[in-house]
Protein backbone atom coordinates (compact mmCIF):
# COMPACT_ATOMS: atom_id res chain seq x y z
CA UNK A 1 0.00 0.00 0.00
CA UNK A 2 1.17 3.63 -0.68
CA UNK A 3 -1.60 5.41 -1.15
CA UNK A 4 -3.61 7.62 1.48
CA UNK A 5 -7.22 6.11 0.42
CA UNK A 6 -5.00 2.63 0.84
CA UNK A 7 -4.24 3.02 4.27
CA UNK A 8 -8.18 4.61 4.79
CA UNK A 9 -9.76 1.64 4.13
CA UNK A 10 -7.58 -0.32 6.34
CA UNK A 11 -8.51 2.21 9.01
CA UNK A 12 -12.25 2.02 7.83
CA UNK A 13 -12.54 -2.06 8.07
CA UNK A 14 -10.38 -2.22 11.70
CA UNK A 15 -11.65 1.21 13.83
CA UNK A 16 -15.27 0.74 13.50
CA UNK A 17 -16.98 0.29 16.79
CA UNK A 18 -21.08 -0.49 16.65
CA UNK A 19 -22.37 2.61 18.44
CA UNK A 20 -24.96 -0.18 20.24
CA UNK A 21 -21.69 -1.34 22.16
CA UNK A 22 -21.65 1.67 23.74
CA UNK A 23 -24.57 1.74 25.14
CA UNK A 24 -24.71 -2.10 26.24
CA UNK A 25 -21.58 -1.81 28.39
CA UNK A 26 -22.19 2.20 29.41
CA UNK A 27 -19.43 3.25 27.75
CA UNK A 28 -18.47 7.21 27.51
CA UNK A 29 -18.22 8.81 23.97
CA UNK A 30 -16.77 11.91 25.39
CA UNK A 31 -18.64 14.87 24.46
CA UNK A 32 -22.27 13.18 25.01
CA UNK A 33 -24.60 10.54 27.39
CA UNK A 34 -26.36 7.74 25.62
CA UNK A 35 -29.08 10.20 26.59
CA UNK A 36 -28.01 13.21 25.24
CA UNK A 37 -26.57 14.51 28.41
CA UNK A 38 -23.19 16.39 29.08
CA UNK A 39 -20.36 14.00 30.38
CA UNK A 40 -19.30 14.41 33.44
CA UNK A 41 -15.91 13.50 34.74
CA UNK A 42 -16.03 14.54 38.53
CA UNK A 43 -18.35 16.13 40.98
CA UNK A 44 -18.51 20.28 40.84
CA UNK A 45 -19.31 23.32 42.80
CA UNK A 46 -18.93 25.40 39.59
CA UNK A 47 -22.06 25.84 37.60
CA UNK A 48 -25.33 24.14 37.11
CA UNK A 49 -27.71 23.32 33.80
CA UNK A 50 -31.43 23.03 34.63
CA UNK A 51 -33.72 22.69 31.27
CA UNK A 52 -35.93 19.88 32.77
CA UNK A 53 -37.47 17.92 36.09
CA UNK A 54 -37.79 14.23 36.70
CA UNK A 55 -40.97 12.76 37.68
CA UNK A 56 -41.06 8.89 37.97
CA UNK A 57 -38.23 8.82 35.72
CA UNK A 58 -40.21 11.12 32.89
CA UNK A 59 -38.35 13.65 32.11
CA UNK A 60 -40.95 17.42 32.10
CA UNK A 61 -39.21 19.93 30.28
CA UNK A 62 -39.16 23.62 32.21
CA UNK A 63 -37.45 26.93 31.06
CA UNK A 64 -33.96 26.72 31.14
CA UNK A 65 -31.87 28.02 33.55
CA UNK A 66 -27.75 28.53 34.06
CA UNK A 67 -27.09 28.84 37.49
CA UNK A 68 -22.88 30.20 38.25
CA UNK A 69 -21.97 29.05 41.76
CA UNK A 70 -25.53 28.64 42.73
CA UNK A 71 -27.15 32.03 41.61
CA UNK A 72 -28.81 32.41 38.21
CA UNK A 73 -27.08 34.04 35.22
CA UNK A 74 -30.23 36.50 34.47
CA UNK A 75 -29.50 37.68 38.18
CA UNK A 76 -26.17 38.64 37.37
CA UNK A 77 -26.92 40.39 34.33
CA UNK A 78 -29.58 42.52 35.50
CA UNK A 79 -27.86 43.48 38.67
CA UNK A 80 -25.05 44.73 35.67
CA UNK A 81 -27.59 46.19 33.81
CA UNK A 82 -29.33 48.11 36.33
CA UNK A 83 -25.86 49.56 38.10
CA UNK A 84 -24.58 50.31 34.92
CA UNK A 85 -21.42 48.54 34.89
CA UNK A 86 -19.65 45.55 32.74
CA UNK A 87 -20.27 42.11 34.39
CA UNK A 88 -17.85 39.83 33.40
CA UNK A 89 -14.96 40.74 35.61
CA UNK A 90 -17.94 39.98 38.59
CA UNK A 91 -18.65 37.09 36.55
CA UNK A 92 -14.92 35.76 36.82
CA UNK A 93 -14.53 36.75 40.66
CA UNK A 94 -17.86 34.54 41.31
CA UNK A 95 -16.71 31.43 39.64
CA UNK A 96 -12.86 31.80 40.82
CA UNK A 97 -13.91 32.70 44.50
CA UNK A 98 -17.05 31.30 45.03
CA UNK A 99 -18.84 34.54 46.42
CA UNK A 100 -19.65 38.17 44.81
CA UNK A 101 -17.33 40.49 45.39
CA UNK A 102 -18.24 43.98 46.82
CA UNK A 103 -17.78 47.22 45.28
CA UNK A 104 -14.03 47.69 46.74
CA UNK A 105 -13.26 44.30 45.51
CA UNK A 106 -14.33 44.29 42.41
CA UNK A 107 -13.08 47.46 41.48
CA UNK A 108 -9.77 46.07 42.89
CA UNK A 109 -9.77 42.80 41.50
CA UNK A 110 -10.67 44.61 37.82
CA UNK A 111 -7.33 46.39 38.24
CA UNK A 112 -5.72 43.39 38.98
CA UNK A 113 -6.79 42.22 35.45
CA UNK A 114 -5.89 45.15 33.93
CA UNK A 115 -2.69 45.20 34.72
CA UNK A 116 -2.03 41.51 33.85
CA UNK A 117 -3.48 42.22 30.08
CA UNK A 118 0.20 43.31 29.11
CA UNK A 119 2.25 40.55 27.49
CA UNK A 120 5.60 39.72 28.91
CA UNK A 121 8.53 41.36 27.04
CA UNK A 122 8.90 40.32 23.61
CA UNK A 123 6.18 37.66 24.12
CA UNK A 124 4.44 39.19 21.15
CA UNK A 125 7.14 39.76 18.69
CA UNK A 126 9.31 36.30 19.33
CA UNK A 127 6.07 34.37 19.88
CA UNK A 128 2.93 35.73 17.61
CA UNK A 129 4.21 38.16 15.20
CA UNK A 130 7.44 35.53 14.10
CA UNK A 131 5.36 32.26 13.87
CA UNK A 132 1.89 33.54 12.98
CA UNK A 133 -0.87 31.02 12.15
CA UNK A 134 -4.14 31.06 9.69
CA UNK A 135 -6.29 29.45 12.64
CA UNK A 136 -6.90 31.77 15.76
CA UNK A 137 -7.24 29.19 18.37
CA UNK A 138 -4.27 26.94 16.90
CA UNK A 139 -2.33 30.03 17.97
CA UNK A 140 -3.64 30.80 21.10
CA UNK A 141 -3.48 26.92 22.21
CA UNK A 142 0.92 27.52 21.41
CA UNK A 143 1.13 30.76 23.12
CA UNK A 144 -0.38 29.19 26.11
CA UNK A 145 2.12 26.68 26.22
CA UNK A 146 4.98 29.16 25.02
CA UNK A 147 3.57 30.98 28.09
CA UNK A 148 5.29 28.28 30.24
CA UNK A 149 8.47 29.29 29.21
CA UNK A 150 7.82 32.63 30.73
CA UNK A 151 7.44 31.69 33.68
CA UNK A 152 9.76 31.13 36.63
CA UNK A 153 7.78 28.75 38.50
CA UNK A 154 5.58 26.67 35.86
CA UNK A 155 5.14 23.31 37.57
CA UNK A 156 4.63 24.59 41.06
CA UNK A 157 1.15 22.95 41.90
CA UNK A 158 0.06 25.17 45.18
CA UNK A 159 -3.15 26.66 45.27
CA UNK A 160 -1.60 29.95 45.46
CA UNK A 161 0.80 29.43 42.36
CA UNK A 162 -2.01 27.75 40.15
CA UNK A 163 -4.25 30.45 41.17
CA UNK A 164 -1.61 33.72 40.00
CA UNK A 165 -1.32 31.54 36.56
CA UNK A 166 -4.93 31.34 36.40
CA UNK A 167 -5.54 34.67 36.76
CA UNK A 168 -2.94 36.04 34.66
CA UNK A 169 -3.80 33.41 31.91
CA UNK A 170 -7.51 34.97 32.31
CA UNK A 171 -6.22 38.46 31.83
CA UNK A 172 -3.82 37.91 28.87
CA UNK A 173 -6.28 35.89 26.68
CA UNK A 174 -8.39 39.28 25.00
CA UNK A 175 -4.31 40.04 23.90
CA UNK A 176 -3.04 37.04 22.93
CA UNK A 177 -6.23 36.90 20.38
CA UNK A 178 -6.14 40.06 19.21
CA UNK A 179 -2.34 39.85 18.34
CA UNK A 180 -2.81 36.76 16.43
CA UNK A 181 -5.84 38.00 14.44
CA UNK A 182 -3.85 40.84 13.89
CA UNK A 183 -0.33 38.95 12.40
CA UNK A 184 -3.02 36.71 10.97
CA UNK A 185 -3.94 39.86 8.68
CA UNK A 186 -0.44 40.93 7.84
CA UNK A 187 0.90 37.83 6.93
CA UNK A 188 -1.84 35.64 5.34
CA UNK A 189 -4.57 38.82 4.34
CA UNK A 190 -1.35 40.80 3.03
CA UNK A 191 -2.69 43.57 5.62
CA UNK A 192 -1.06 46.41 7.36
CA UNK A 193 0.25 45.20 10.81
CA UNK A 194 -1.48 47.43 13.50
CA UNK A 195 -1.11 46.48 16.99
CA UNK A 196 -2.88 48.19 19.59
CA UNK A 197 -1.31 48.16 23.52
CA UNK A 198 -4.59 47.10 25.87
CA UNK A 199 -5.81 49.57 28.34
CA UNK A 200 -5.63 48.71 31.59
CA UNK A 201 -8.36 50.45 32.69
CA UNK A 202 -10.93 49.13 30.25
CA UNK A 203 -13.21 45.70 30.83
CA UNK A 204 -12.36 42.83 29.26
CA UNK A 205 -15.24 43.98 26.14
CA UNK A 206 -13.83 46.88 26.28
CA UNK A 207 -10.47 45.54 25.55
CA UNK A 208 -11.41 42.86 22.87
CA UNK A 209 -13.27 45.53 20.34
CA UNK A 210 -10.18 48.15 21.27
CA UNK A 211 -7.49 45.53 20.34
CA UNK A 212 -9.11 44.19 17.32
CA UNK A 213 -10.40 47.76 15.70
CA UNK A 214 -7.65 49.53 13.90
CA UNK A 215 -9.54 53.24 15.08
CA UNK A 216 -10.07 51.92 18.72
CA UNK A 217 -13.43 53.12 17.94
CA UNK A 218 -16.46 51.10 19.37
CA UNK A 219 -20.09 52.41 21.12
CA UNK A 220 -21.38 51.60 24.66
CA UNK A 221 -23.96 49.40 23.37
CA UNK A 222 -21.72 47.26 21.84
CA UNK A 223 -19.19 47.22 24.44
CA UNK A 224 -22.49 46.35 26.87
CA UNK A 225 -23.60 43.83 24.14
CA UNK A 226 -19.95 41.76 23.79
CA UNK A 227 -19.73 41.96 27.75
CA UNK A 228 -23.57 39.97 27.78
CA UNK A 229 -22.08 37.61 25.57
CA UNK A 230 -18.75 36.92 27.38
CA UNK A 231 -20.56 36.79 30.74
CA UNK A 232 -23.04 33.95 28.44
CA UNK A 233 -20.74 32.12 27.87
CA UNK A 234 -18.12 31.58 30.53
CA UNK A 235 -18.99 28.35 32.35
CA UNK A 236 -21.63 25.40 31.31
CA UNK A 237 -21.68 23.22 34.04
CA UNK A 238 -18.78 20.45 34.23
CA UNK A 239 -20.05 17.65 31.31
CA UNK A 240 -19.39 20.27 28.33
CA UNK A 241 -16.31 19.05 26.39
CA UNK A 242 -14.00 21.79 26.83
CA UNK A 243 -14.11 21.97 30.63
CA UNK A 244 -14.36 17.71 31.35
CA UNK A 245 -10.78 17.99 29.44
CA UNK A 246 -9.34 20.71 31.72
CA UNK A 247 -10.76 18.28 34.65
CA UNK A 248 -9.35 15.11 33.59
CA UNK A 249 -6.24 16.19 32.38
CA UNK A 250 -5.39 18.27 35.68
CA UNK A 251 -6.57 15.41 37.76
CA UNK A 252 -3.23 13.91 36.49
CA UNK A 253 -1.38 16.94 37.78
CA UNK A 254 -0.02 18.46 35.14
CA UNK A 255 0.43 22.13 34.84
CA UNK A 256 -2.07 24.91 34.30
CA UNK A 257 -0.16 26.14 30.64
CA UNK A 258 -1.12 21.93 29.47
CA UNK A 259 -4.20 22.04 31.46
CA UNK A 260 -5.99 25.16 29.63
CA UNK A 261 -4.15 24.57 26.02
CA UNK A 262 -6.30 20.84 26.21
CA UNK A 263 -9.74 22.92 26.78
CA UNK A 264 -8.59 25.49 23.78
CA UNK A 265 -8.25 22.33 21.65
CA UNK A 266 -11.27 20.89 22.42
CA UNK A 267 -13.48 23.91 22.21
CA UNK A 268 -11.83 24.53 18.68
CA UNK A 269 -14.22 22.05 17.72
CA UNK A 270 -17.70 22.40 15.22
CA UNK A 271 -19.78 20.15 17.85
CA UNK A 272 -18.29 22.69 20.87
CA UNK A 273 -17.11 26.34 20.55
CA UNK A 274 -17.66 26.46 16.59
CA UNK A 275 -21.02 25.90 16.37
CA UNK A 276 -21.84 29.05 15.90
CA UNK A 277 -19.66 29.57 13.01
CA UNK A 278 -21.85 26.45 11.50
CA UNK A 279 -24.89 28.52 12.17
CA UNK A 280 -23.62 31.68 9.75
CA UNK A 281 -22.60 29.56 6.98
CA UNK A 282 -26.10 27.64 7.35
CA UNK A 283 -27.84 31.30 7.41
CA UNK A 284 -25.08 32.26 3.96
CA UNK A 285 -26.87 29.92 2.51
CA UNK A 286 -30.53 29.81 3.32
CA UNK A 287 -30.13 33.95 2.27
CA UNK A 288 -29.03 32.37 -1.08
CA UNK A 289 -32.13 30.28 -1.44
CA UNK A 290 -34.83 32.23 0.40
CA UNK A 291 -35.92 34.82 -2.19
CA UNK A 292 -38.24 36.35 0.79
CA UNK A 293 -36.92 36.21 4.50
CA UNK A 294 -40.57 37.50 5.77
CA UNK A 295 -42.18 34.10 3.77
CA UNK A 296 -43.47 31.45 6.43
CA UNK A 297 -43.85 29.16 3.98
CA UNK A 298 -40.41 29.62 1.89
CA UNK A 299 -38.20 29.81 4.73
CA UNK A 300 -40.30 26.44 6.22
CA UNK A 301 -39.21 24.71 3.10
CA UNK A 302 -35.70 25.47 3.13
CA UNK A 303 -35.71 24.51 7.01
CA UNK A 304 -37.35 21.61 6.05
CA UNK A 305 -34.87 20.36 3.26
CA UNK A 306 -31.84 20.97 5.81
CA UNK A 307 -33.61 18.51 7.72
CA UNK A 308 -33.76 15.84 4.93
CA UNK A 309 -30.36 16.33 4.19
CA UNK A 310 -31.04 17.77 0.80
CA UNK A 311 -30.07 21.32 1.29
CA UNK A 312 -26.84 23.38 2.86
CA UNK A 313 -24.14 20.91 4.01
CA UNK A 314 -26.46 17.42 3.50
CA UNK A 315 -25.90 16.71 7.38
CA UNK A 316 -29.66 16.96 8.80
CA UNK A 317 -28.86 19.74 11.13
CA UNK A 318 -30.18 22.74 11.74
CA UNK A 319 -27.66 24.28 13.44
CA UNK A 320 -28.14 26.62 16.53
CA UNK A 321 -31.56 24.52 16.95
CA UNK A 322 -32.10 22.13 20.63
CA UNK A 323 -29.34 21.30 23.09
CA UNK A 324 -29.12 18.29 25.24
CA UNK A 325 -30.21 20.10 28.66
CA UNK A 326 -32.42 22.92 27.67
CA UNK A 327 -36.12 21.92 26.27
CA UNK A 328 -38.28 24.61 26.49
CA UNK A 329 -35.65 27.65 26.08
CA UNK A 330 -31.79 28.16 26.77
CA UNK A 331 -31.56 30.87 28.97
CA UNK A 332 -28.57 32.66 26.96
CA UNK A 333 -30.28 32.90 24.07
CA UNK A 334 -32.78 34.39 25.29
CA UNK A 335 -31.00 37.19 26.75
CA UNK A 336 -29.01 37.45 23.95
CA UNK A 337 -31.86 37.68 21.75
CA UNK A 338 -33.15 40.61 23.81
CA UNK A 339 -29.94 43.00 23.35
CA UNK A 340 -29.66 41.88 19.72
CA UNK A 341 -32.46 43.47 19.20
CA UNK A 342 -31.64 46.66 20.35
CA UNK A 343 -28.27 46.33 18.50
CA UNK A 344 -30.22 45.25 15.32
CA UNK A 345 -31.80 48.55 15.05
CA UNK A 346 -29.22 50.57 15.72
CA UNK A 347 -27.10 48.70 12.63
CA UNK A 348 -30.07 48.91 10.33
CA UNK A 349 -30.31 44.80 10.40
CA UNK A 350 -33.73 44.81 12.03
CA UNK A 351 -35.28 42.58 8.66
CA UNK A 352 -32.11 40.20 9.23
CA UNK A 353 -32.85 39.79 13.65
CA UNK A 354 -36.42 39.16 12.10
CA UNK A 355 -35.61 35.88 10.17
CA UNK A 356 -34.06 34.43 12.92
CA UNK A 357 -37.21 35.54 15.16
CA UNK A 358 -39.34 33.55 12.48
CA UNK A 359 -36.92 30.36 12.38
CA UNK A 360 -37.57 30.26 16.00
CA UNK A 361 -40.86 30.72 15.80
CA UNK A 362 -41.30 27.74 13.20
CA UNK A 363 -38.46 25.31 13.83
CA UNK A 364 -40.99 22.86 16.34
CA UNK A 365 -43.38 22.88 13.41
CA UNK A 366 -40.64 21.87 10.83
CA UNK A 367 -39.13 19.06 12.93
CA UNK A 368 -42.98 17.81 13.27
CA UNK A 369 -43.78 17.77 9.64
CA UNK A 370 -40.23 16.33 8.68
CA UNK A 371 -39.43 14.13 11.37
CA UNK A 372 -42.74 13.59 13.31
CA UNK A 373 -41.51 14.51 16.99
CA UNK A 374 -43.12 16.67 19.65
CA UNK A 375 -39.95 17.13 21.15
CA UNK A 376 -39.59 20.87 22.94
CA UNK A 377 -36.82 22.20 20.51
CA UNK A 378 -35.20 25.55 21.05
CA UNK A 379 -32.48 27.75 19.79
CA UNK A 380 -29.63 27.86 21.99
CA UNK A 381 -27.10 30.40 22.29
CA UNK A 382 -25.24 29.63 19.17
CA UNK A 383 -27.90 30.04 17.10
CA UNK A 384 -27.80 34.13 18.24
CA UNK A 385 -23.80 34.57 19.01
CA UNK A 386 -22.50 34.70 15.43
CA UNK A 387 -25.12 37.18 14.39
CA UNK A 388 -24.31 39.50 17.16
CA UNK A 389 -20.56 39.23 16.41
CA UNK A 390 -21.11 39.97 12.82
CA UNK A 391 -23.15 43.24 14.06
CA UNK A 392 -20.27 44.04 15.94
CA UNK A 393 -17.84 43.53 12.81
CA UNK A 394 -15.85 40.90 14.25
CA UNK A 395 -14.75 38.46 11.69
CA UNK A 396 -15.69 35.04 11.37
CA UNK A 397 -12.17 33.70 12.27
CA UNK A 398 -12.45 35.28 16.09
CA UNK A 399 -15.73 33.80 17.13
CA UNK A 400 -14.37 30.89 18.72
CA UNK A 401 -11.79 32.68 20.26
CA UNK A 402 -13.45 35.10 21.55
CA UNK A 403 -15.75 32.11 23.32
CA UNK A 404 -12.21 30.55 24.77
CA UNK A 405 -11.67 34.79 26.23
CA UNK A 406 -14.85 34.32 27.91
CA UNK A 407 -15.29 30.24 28.79
CA UNK A 408 -11.26 30.21 30.44
CA UNK A 409 -13.21 31.89 33.67
CA UNK A 410 -14.92 28.45 33.83
CA UNK A 411 -11.73 26.34 33.33
CA UNK A 412 -9.40 28.49 35.96
CA UNK A 413 -12.62 27.75 38.11
CA UNK A 414 -12.56 24.00 37.58
CA UNK A 415 -8.69 23.81 37.85
CA UNK A 416 -8.79 25.07 41.14
CA UNK A 417 -11.70 22.99 41.94
CA UNK A 418 -9.01 20.36 41.09
CA UNK A 419 -6.32 21.23 42.66
CA UNK A 420 -7.64 21.93 45.60
CA UNK A 421 -10.26 18.94 45.97
CA UNK A 422 -7.38 16.63 44.80
CA UNK A 423 -4.85 18.25 47.24
CA UNK A 424 -7.69 17.97 50.03
CA UNK A 425 -6.68 21.23 50.74
CA UNK A 426 -9.72 23.36 51.58
CA UNK A 427 -11.07 26.65 50.95
CA UNK A 428 -12.09 29.29 53.92
CA UNK A 429 -15.48 27.94 54.62
CA UNK A 430 -17.96 30.70 53.54
CA UNK A 431 -21.54 30.93 54.48
CA UNK A 432 -24.01 28.36 52.32
CA UNK A 433 -27.33 27.58 51.47
CA UNK A 434 -29.43 24.59 50.11
CA UNK A 435 -29.87 26.31 46.61
CA UNK A 436 -29.56 24.88 43.62
CA UNK A 437 -26.41 22.65 44.15
CA UNK A 438 -27.15 22.48 47.77
CA UNK A 439 -24.07 23.89 48.59
CA UNK A 440 -23.88 27.16 46.71
CA UNK A 441 -23.31 30.35 48.11
CA UNK A 442 -25.63 32.73 49.10
CA UNK A 443 -27.04 34.69 46.21
CA UNK A 444 -25.94 38.53 46.99
CA UNK A 445 -23.14 40.98 47.10
CA UNK A 446 -21.16 40.80 50.63
CA UNK A 447 -20.51 44.12 52.23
Amino acid sequence: MSSIKEYLSEITGNDYIDSELYTRFNVKRGLRNADGTGVLVGLTRIGDVHGYILDEGEKIPVAGKLFYRGIDVEELVSNAAAEGRFGFEETVYLLMFGILPNKEQLANFSTLLGDKRALPANFAEDSIMKAPSRDIMNKLSRSVLTLYSWDDDPENLSPENVLRQCIELIARFPTIVAYSYMAKKHYYDHESLIIHLPASSCSTAESVLSLIRPDQQFTKLEAEILDLALILHAEHGGGNNSTFAVHLVSSADTDTYAALTTGINSLKGFKHGGANIKVIRMMDDLKKHVKHWDNVGEVADYLGDVLRGEAYDHTGLIYGIGHAVYTISDPRAVLLRNKAAILAEEKNLIDEFNLYRLIERIVPDVFKKVKGSDKEICPNVDFYSGFVYGMLGIPEELYTPIFAVSRVAGWCAHRMEEIVSGGKIIRPAYKCVQKRLGYAPISGRKG
